[in-house]
């Protein structure tokens, strides 16, 4: 399962960087036509997400740390999707932000999940 882990896990990474150079230019209006490959590479945060979130389940980690993986998994595509239509004009740059900090905790929460699981399978050591 470990390698399993690592593909999903880059997975999370490479995609999650890839997001972020499509959106910067999304966002300054210079790479309107990558739209669509932003939004399949989202997918596959979100779902390599949640594929860490099942195997971190399945090793021991957490259930709130898996749920919170699983939820904001659920969260990242439905802002994603509808943001065109939220808070037109002047002040849709803060639905923009929301979604990049969305995006970034989508990530965040990826990295998170790895860590407790290496920590789950590591010996726990006493303090003596």
């Amino acid at each position: 399962m470990k390698g399993a882990v690592t593909i999903v896990h880059m997975a999370v990474r490479v995609s999650g960087v890839l997001l972020i150079v499509l959106g910067v230019g999304i966002w300054t209006g210079r790479a309107d036509q990558v739209i669509p490959v932003h939004e399949l590479l989202g997918f596959v945060l979100v779902v390599s997400l949640w594929t860490l979130a099942f195997f971190a389940a399945r090793v021991g980690v957490p259930a709130r740390w898996v749920v919170l993986a699983v939820a904001w998994g659920l969260v990242a595509p439905i802002l994603g999707l509808t943001q065109q239509g939220m808070l037109t004009g002047d002040w849709h740059w803060t639905i923009q932000v929301l979604h990049l900090l969305i995006g970034l905790g989508a990530i965040a929460q990826g990295e998170i999940l790895a860590r407790r699981m290496e920590q789950v399978g590591s010996p726990r050591v006493s303090a003596s």
